[in-house]
């Protein structure tokens, strides 16, 4: 009898590879592909259905080129008790679905595979899933391949200590959830790995350490975490970047690898039988996972810093391009690179995504929220500025804390200021809900109309809300007091000794409330108002 792996490549390959030009009706959204994991956990009959369901969709993307180390990290041991259903019995509008998902692509400006989320993020759903496919098979590590380890090893493969070569790496907290095997920093007396964190390798590790392979070891490759905007809120069939040279680690595929990292990590560690993964999606990006308000995906940045040290992501990235050399003897990126040239490239990469990714807060860009065009001509701003203004924006009065509220708050604010007040665009720079995101305004570049005689000096944040008598919620709080500025003079928008101040200390309003303006006065950049 033909075993369980074999018949699933061969169903997979008439299942996720329809006519080309096949399009599916269902919109790109993570409800369908919830929707389309429980059509799949239903027809397939086994113990662990979920990992079955997930490895079909991710079949389809092991069969691009350059990806043996995914097919070396997740390979599965055969199952005799799987029954497995008639491709053609799957409806044509969920195998469509699953072919327009199962490659995440950039190309010509456009991104290709990624669905827009409950939280208004946007997520490539393949390293999502091979992070939940890592996590049903309780990542551990798993050893480099026997042909391998026989192969000579040459100088290069004794390291200079990692944290000489980026001095202050090893000061990072270790407060590491992942499994701490390996997790050591490489040292002079290191040698190659032959052991490999499964679910960081697969998720985030490999694109990480290639991106950085071919960049300049002072700034991020370009594009790194690009965002982008959907053709049409409602249908949501076409993703266009918004930097034409973005990289292929976008805000979306940062976006997947991250979910995929922390819920194949949660699958790892509850006990079986495990639930649906339709099931756990649906919680992550809702509510929270059972019921934790706190582990859903508007916090996934969070989450992953608090996973993860710096050191020991730094040494996943050196394994997994470690292990992807051994695997491919041909790459062309990794041909004649030495282990030391693999460690640096492994530390700067590392450093470069948790200080613009997890250590900056996810700003959704306009189209997301649905602005309506600058009216007028926008005026530059001449960075780095100064000044951050704080505000609350009084009405809405009540905090948003979805997506759905904060971005209909939004489009009221805009409409208000464009049309009552005559403004070219809504004032802010930016506005913090409670939700977990910011939500930009008229952004870094361009003159806003918050704090009157004084627009051009500084950034005007409001965060939604009355804040006369409570306070904002901590998340607010801190990505205004600490997270958005730290982002900013890294970016050289703000300058390192700016100043913060109450939108009253400038003009005659009771702005930001009296609650949030006395906790204000205890920040350290607060300033006294200047005449």
């Amino acid at each position: 009898m033909m075993k369980a792996g074999g018949v699933l490549w061969v169903l997979l390959r008439l299942l996720l590879w329809p006519e080309p030009g096949t399009a599916s009706s269902l919109p790109l959204v993570m409800d369908s592909i919830i929707q389309a994991l429980a059509e799949l956990e239903q027809k397939v009959l086994v113990t662990e259905a979920s990992g079955t369901a997930s490895s079909w969709i991710l079949s389809a993307s092991n069969s691009s080129p350059h990806n043996s180390l995914h097919q070396h990290l997740l390979r599965k041991t055969p199952s005799h008790n799987t029954m497995e259903p008639d491709p053609h019995s799957l409806s044509p509008e969920l195998q469509a679905l699953i072919s327009e998902v199962a490659q995440h692509v950039v190309q010509d400006g456009q991104e290709y595979g990624v669905v827009l989320a409950p939280d208004g993020s946007t997520v490539a759903v393949k390293p999502l899933l091979i992070g939940l496919e890592a996590g049903l098979q309780e990542h551990n590590v798993t050893n480099l391949p026997s042909e391998c380890l026989a192969m000579p090893c040459d100088a290069g493969d004794t390291l200079t200590n990692i944290g000489a070569i980026w001095p202050g790496l090893m000061d990072a907290s270790t407060n590491a959830s992942f499994t701490d095997v390996g997790a050591t920093l490489p040292n002079d007396k290191a040698k190659t790995p032959t052991t490999v964190d499964r679910l960081l390798a697969a998720t985030l590790a490999r694109d990480l350490g290639l991106m950085f392979l071919n960049s300049s070891q002072t700034q991020s490759p370009p594009g790194l975490g690009t965002e982008g905007c959907w053709n049409q809120l409602s249908t949501r069939r076409v993703f266009t970047l918004l930097d034409p040279k973005a990289s292929r680690l976008t805000m979306a595929f940062l976006n997947g690898a991250l979910d995929g990292a922390l819920l194949g990590d949660h699958l790892s560690r509850v006990s079986k039988p495990r639930p649906p993964l339709s099931h756990l999606l649906k919680e992550y990006y809702g509510a929270g996972v059972a019921g934790d308000p706190r582990f859903r995906s508007n916090f996934r940045r969070q989450n992953g810093a608090a996973l993860t040290s710096v050191p020991t992501l730094a040494q996943k990235v050196w394994e997994a391009l470690v292990l992807l050399q051994r695997l491919e003897p041909g790459h062309p990126q990794l041909q004649n690179m030495s282990q030391e040239e693999l460690a640096r490239v492994a530390t700067f990469a590392t450093k470069e995504f948790t200080e613009t990714f997890l250590g900056c807060p996810a700003i959704l860009p306009r189209c997301r929220w649905g602005a309506a065009p600058y009216r007028g001509n926008p005026r530059p701003l001449r960075l780095p500025l100064g000044f951050l203004y704080v505000h609350h924006t009084y009405v809405p009065a009540p905090p948003c804390t979805t997506f759905q509220s904060c971005a209909a708050n939004m489009r009221s604010m805009q409409r208000f200021h464009q049309n009552e007040r005559h403004w070219d665009d809504i004032g802010y720079s930016f506005v913090v809900g409670s939700d977990g995101y910011v939500y930009e305004g008229r952004g870094w570049r361009w003159v806003g109309a918050h704090t009157r005689g004084h627009n051009s000096r500084g950034f005007g944040v409001a965060i939604v809300g009355n804040y006369t008598g409570s306070l904002p919620s901590d998340t607010a709080l801190n990505t205004v007091r600490d997270v958005l500025p730290s982002c900013a003079i890294r970016s050289g928008h703000l300058q390192p000794d700016y100043k913060v101040l109450g939108h009253r200390q400038l003009v005659h309003s009771d702005c930001p409330g009296d609650a949030l303006f006395n906790l204000l006065r205890t920040w350290p950049h607060f300033a006294e108002a200047e005449n």
